[in-house]
Formats: C-alpha cells, sequence, structure tokens
C-alpha cells in the first residue's frame, strides 16, 4: 500500500485546535496515527483508507488528494489527505 500523508491546512473560525494541532503540521499513515486527535482521525480515516488503496470519488480535489474537516464545529481543523 502507497504511504498516505496527511497535513494540516487551515483552522477555521475561532483559528486555534482545542487539543493543539497547528497549521503546517505532517503526519504519516500509519506510523503517526497516535498523534493525531481521535476524534479527527475517526471523521478522516473513510478517506485514508480509499486514498491508501488508490481510490478516489469524484469530489475529491483531484486524484489521490483530498481535504477534510474534524469534527470540532467551532475550531474546525482542515486535513488534506495525500498518497
Amino acid at each position: 500500500m502507497p504511504k498516505v500523508t496527511i497535513k494540516i491546512t487551515d483552522i477555521l473560525e475561532e483559528g486555534k485546535c482545542s487539543v493543539g494541532h497547528e497549521i503546517g503540521e505532517t503526519f504519516s499513515y500509519p506510523e503517526d496515527v497516535g498523534k493525531l486527535c481521535p476524534a479527527a482521525f475517526n471523521s478522516i480515516y473513510p478517506y485514508i483508507r480509499v486514498i491508501e488503496s488508490g481510490g478516489t470519488y469524484t469530489y475529491f480535489d483531484e486524484p489521490g488528494t483530498h481535504s477534510a474537516c474534524c469534527p470540532d464545529y467551532k475550531r474546525p481543523v482542515v486535513f488534506k489527505i495525500s498518497r
């Protein structure tokens, strides 16, 4: 399976992640799973698996890349997931 990279590209609304994630942080899947907020990981995991397996959806940014947010409605962290 190809390596998947997860990068924080933005923090919306209040601009500060409640668990301390910051814009520019980069994680490798699966090596860095424990470093990601569990709620955020749960939200982006389906996209990680699709990208990891070489799949795509018509609404993805481009093949092999998609951006998704964590579920914190006050401070949604935007993750760019890419292969």
